[in-house]
């Protein structure tokens, strides 16, 4: 029904990959959220009033700030959609990371405010009385709320659009919290229980709720903090880089992520220190086409000439990594290179150090390091560089 939907409303949904298209499909599902959201909220608060039940009342208000939350998203489709502009050159991207936030914290206020009227429910508990047509209803309502996580997380494959992740993941968890109010209601109709079960279910809901309110936030946080690229982008750069023709390693890949849409990448590519310069130009320039093209990606290449068919240059390569990772597995280098002389041989190169390593144990590996390869050679002295793992995920 969605994909009727969005050919009759959106144009070209093929192109999803085309902001000005992008942005409609974010707006057009900010739209159908809220009017699905206040349809499902009077719905609940009737039933939840006639039946005297606090799940049902509590989800009602859920569904509202539902609504709202769809506004957000609305809202922010059409703010992140704008162009780039003198004061954020890097375009408006991010604003769906902070309305994905906005719509998390209101989910976890509907939770905390549910978890508190639940509690009241234990102490005071109340005898909600349901028809079987209150319980059709709440399963058509249910039935509302899963095509609404279908449709969201549709989009949100169609368009990256963590806001409509989030209200994916948030129609899904208000779907299992009604499924569990119908359960506790068929338990109280079929088999009585002196205990109060719907106070009971309500709490469970709200806990239901709070996970998934608190799982959006950490998402988000993570991506507004600046979370490392996903492997799958990784690998796809990884295999586009080593494709080049001369190309014969790589390292300091760094993704900066503006919004969906919005990447930019840079990262050093190793040719032969006997490459023709022109035509290492022309290879990194092709690479650059073609990670934008395919990946959406704007990548800058840097290329760092590496002695390569040398065999004392080779041999020390190979002696170093050895020393490197029996030091520390998780270790590696990169730009290694010789500066020679008769009474000191200068041995030069990146150490890659990964987030895992505290700075003291960083500090002893270097330590340890320089004490090996100089027991190699006492000509030898290390000029050692220690770099991050930006790719560390």
């Amino acid at each position: 029904m969605i994909r009727f939907l969005l050919s009759r409303f959106v144009y070209r949904r093929s192109d999803a990959d085309v902001m000005e298209v992008r942005t409609h499909l974010t707006f057009f599902a900010g739209i159908l959220g809220i009017l699905c959201n206040l349809f499902l909220f009077a719905l609940k608060l009737t039933i939840g009033l006639i039946a005297g039940s606090v799940a049902i009342t509590s989800d009602a208000f859920n569904n509202l700030s539902d609504a709202g939350s769809s506004l957000v998203a609305a809202i922010s489709a059409r703010l992140a959609g704008q162009k780039p502009d003198a004061e954020h050159p890097w375009g408006h991207g991010r604003l769906e990371y902070i309305a994905s936030l906005i719509v998390s914290f209101l989910i976890l206020f509907v939770g905390v405010e549910l978890l508190r009227s639940s509690f009241s429910g234990l102490f005071s508990p109340s005898n909600p009385t349901f028809s079987p047509i209150a319980l059709v209803l709440l399963g058509a309502s249910v039935l509302v709320k899963l095509w609404m996580w279908s449709y969201n997380r549709y989009i949100a494959s169609l368009t990256d659009a963590a806001v409509l992740r989030a209200a994916a993941a948030d129609s899904l968890g208000d779907a299992l919290s009604s499924s569990v109010v119908i359960l506790s209601a068929v338990i109280d109709m079929l088999l009585p229980l002196p205990i109060p079960l719907d106070a009971i279910m309500g709490i469970l809901v709200s806990l239901m709720i709070l996970k998934c309110g608190w799982s959006i936030a950490r998402e988000t946080v993570d991506l507004l903090l600046g979370a490392p690229a996903d492997r799958e982008t990784t690998d796809a750069l990884a295999e586009i880089l080593m494709s080049g023709d001369g190309i014969i390693g790589y390292h300091d890949l760094l993704v900066h992520d503006y919004g969906p849409g919005r990447k930019f990448a840079s990262v050093h590519a190793e040719i032969p220190d006997t490459a023709d310069i022109r035509r290492a130009h022309e290879v990194v320039d092709a690479l650059e086409v073609r990670i934008y093209n395919e990946l959406g990606i704007t990548a800058v290449i840097h290329t760092d000439p590496i002695t390569v068919g040398n065999d004392y240059v080779d041999g020390l390569r190979r002696s170093v990594s050895d020393i490197i990772t029996a030091v520390h597995p998780q270790l590696s280098m990169h730009d290694f290179r010789i500066t020679d002389g008769e009474n000191r041989i200068n041995l030069i190169f990146d150490l890659l150090v990964p987030f895992s390593l505290t700075a003291e144990d960083s500090v002893r590996a270097v330590e340890e390091i320089r004490r090996r390869i100089g027991e190699l050679d006492p000509r030898f002295r290390t000029v050692i560089k220690v770099d991050t793992d930006y790719t560390a995920n």
